[in-house]
């Protein structure tokens, strides 16, 4: 007797970004607020940094909550409601609860219904990573329209006297609409990591520590400076000119590049390794936003779109890289 086949879905063969979002706090904090307590200055952070200021959420704004206002927008922008959404990615570290997800919680506040929905905890690189789930999760038939947040508060996890990464951080969402295209709105993702990197950011104890031993502090974000900065630049400008040729096409052919708000040195150096003409877009969000990990990438595109509006419809270049050491980059048609 013959076995029975499976049912199979229905594959798509393209996805692109239909709608993007942000959530930024109307807290701002300026550098002048942060330098007593690493023993610095302002004019020391915007030569090392590029950053004047950064947003920082009030207590009672959490991730879910920067998560629903960006993720509103894209949708809204999308042209569609919460009930077309069928799958929620998060992308953060700084969701408070180990389990139960960040995404769960936010499926539930947009009104999605009983949609698949989970967390992705890849820092610097987690939307990039998102996007990539996304794109496959569309084109396999397995969803029609994915929402994908980068979201982080950062601000619960800065040791104000730390002179590493504390004076860097700020907290913010970003979110994209991933749904069915007639062509390709997403090149292969190039992503991986380096783990043999994994403490070159990383927290300075484990939440166990922190239970088990009276004298140890809450976790707080630390980094290794200049070991982050040569393989930002260096290893990853390999990364973004892989991800040129998986999409077929090179600088000249980009209209922006939008790459993770770490440090406006890092993203000088991207763009002059890639040999970007004068016509490239290059978002550059940090100066006043700050680095907000997963949150960086969509929110610097939003920021771009809003304030280039010609660039709807062109073709960009992202790449997120952070603590794990992990990476990932596509190209994408802007919505």
């Amino acid at each position: 007797m013959a076995k029975p086949t499976l049912n199979s879905t229905e594959p798509v063969q393209h996805s692109r970004i239909l709608g993007i979002g942000g959530y930024r706090s109307e807290h701002t904090v300026p550098n002048s607020d942060l330098v007593e307590a690493i023993d610095s200055s302002d004019e020391w952070i915007q030569q090392r940094t590029g950053i004047v200021t950064r947003h920082r959420a009030s207590p009672e704004v959490g991730v879910v909550e920067m998560s629903e206002e960006a993720a509103q927008e894209a949708i809204a922008n999308a042209g569609l409601t919460p009930a077309d959404i069928d799958s929620v990615l998060v992308a953060t570290v700084t969701f408070p609860y180990p389990t139960p997800s960040a995404a769960s919680l936010l499926a539930h506040r947009l009104g999605t219904g009983p949609v698949p929905a989970w967390d992705i905890s890849a820092a610097c690189a987690g939307y990039c990573y998102g996007v990539a789930q996304a794109d496959a999760l569309v084109r396999a038939g397995t969803a029609r329209n994915v929402l994908v947040v980068g979201v982080e508060k950062l601000s619960d996890f800065i040791d104000p006297t730390d002179r590493s990464i504390s004076f860097l951080l700020g907290d913010g969402a970003g979110a994209v609409v991933i749904g069915p295209s007639d062509v390709p709105g997403i090149s292969r993702s190039v992503w991986g990591s380096k783990g043999e990197n994994w403490d070159t950011i990383r927290v300075t104890n484990s939440f166990l520590d922190y239970r088990d031993d009276p004298e140890a502090s809450f976790p707080t974000l630390r980094q290794e400076g200049p070991t982050v900065f040569r393989w930002a630049v260096w290893d990853m400008a390999k990364v973004a000119k892989q991800a040129l040729d998986e999409a077929g096409i090179t600088a000249d052919d980009l209209d922006a590049f939008v790459p993770h708000q770490a440090n406006m040195r890092i993203i000088d150096e991207l763009a002059k390794q890639l040999k970007l003409p004068d016509s490239v877009v290059i978002g550059r969000d940090i100066a006043d936003n700050g680095n907000t990990s997963a949150a960086s990438i969509p929110l610097a595109t939003e920021r771009l779109l809003r304030e280039n509006p010609e660039l709807h419809g062109g073709l960009a270049l992202q790449i997120g890289f952070g603590a794990g050491l992990v990476y990932g980059a596509q190209v994408v048609i802007l919505p």
